[in-house]
């Protein structure tokens, strides 16, 4: 459900999510641009020049879906039969849907192909998930299911094409102008370039273990934890339900660990 409706089940705990390399072992988007677009040097590429600042993600995403040629239902398809789903998601969404925990994915691809990656890989109840991402549409005179008929339509005019605060931002200000109100912890899941703009946004960010996601948030001094699959994320989102630790204290953990590594590193 869209903000506002989420909050009325009165939910302690808000997960918002990325779906590539994220929920999935790989992303969708690098798969379809690795195999059937430009190739995994340009895209690589691509990526370097957002965390670079010499490019929008917008505008690298943009490249990347542009040069895959193949009719977009075809594309689907093809998906269904190369991605997994993390070991550990599915128990961590069945967890969510016991614990009145709503889960919320914030996507820079495309809803078509995320709707229909997650009910093949979880199942219908998959459709409870809000998904808010990118739309994709007939390129004028033809049809998505031809040769070269589709293009992305972005969620916003951001840099980002979809800018994931502006759907984060809302219930933090709700909580803000209401004091007295109980606020619901807002966590938030990533791994690469496109979490960017949601990283600064809750009150804990897991970031991906080896992904770019961790290159710019110790660049720009965002706290987050790291994870390596969603075991560990239901580990720590359970203890913060049951009141065993905070968002706070979980950041400021890790941080304390990062900086130990550090120092550590230092005399080696």
């Amino acid at each position: 459900m869209p903000f506002p409706e989420t909050l009325a089940s009165n939910p302690k705990i808000i997960f918002f999510t990325d779906f590539d390399g994220t929920i999935t072992l790989k992303d969708s988007n690098d798969w379809l641009t690795d195999n059937l677009g430009f190739g995994q040097k340009l895209r690589v590429q691509g990526n370097m020049d957002v965390l670079e600042g010499r490019m929008t993600f917008r505008d690298s995403f943009k490249e990347m879906t542009e040069s895959i040629k193949t009719p977009f239902s075809q594309c689907v398809k093809i998906l269904r039969e190369n991605i997994k789903l993390d070991p550990y998601f599915n128990d961590f969404y069945q967890w969510s849907r016991e614990n009145n925990v709503p889960v919320i994915v914030l996507s820079s691809g495309m809803t078509p192909i995320i709707r229909g990656l997650l009910v093949h890989l979880i199942g219908p109840e998959a459709n409870d998930i809000e998904i808010v991402s990118n739309e994709v549409v007939d390129r004028p005179g033809k049809s998505k299911d031809e040769e070269g008929g589709w293009e992305i339509k972005f969620h916003d005019d951001s840099g980002f094409g979809h800018d994931k605060s502006l759907t984060i931002r809302p219930y933090a200000k709700h909580f803000a102008e209401r004091p007295n109100e109980p606020k619901p912890t807002l966590l938030y899941a990533g791994d690469g370039v496109s979490d960017l703009s949601a990283a600064r946004e809750t009150d804990l960010l897991f970031a991906k273990k080896g992904h770019d996601l961790i290159t710019y948030c110790e660049r720009q001094c965002i706290p987050f934890t790291i994870f390596e699959d969603w075991r560990s994320i239901l580990e720590t989102t359970k203890d913060i339900l049951e009141g065993k630790t905070t968002a706070q204290k979980v950041a400021a953990q890790d941080e304390k660990e990062a900086h130990l590594e550090s120092e550590k590193n230092k005399t080696l």
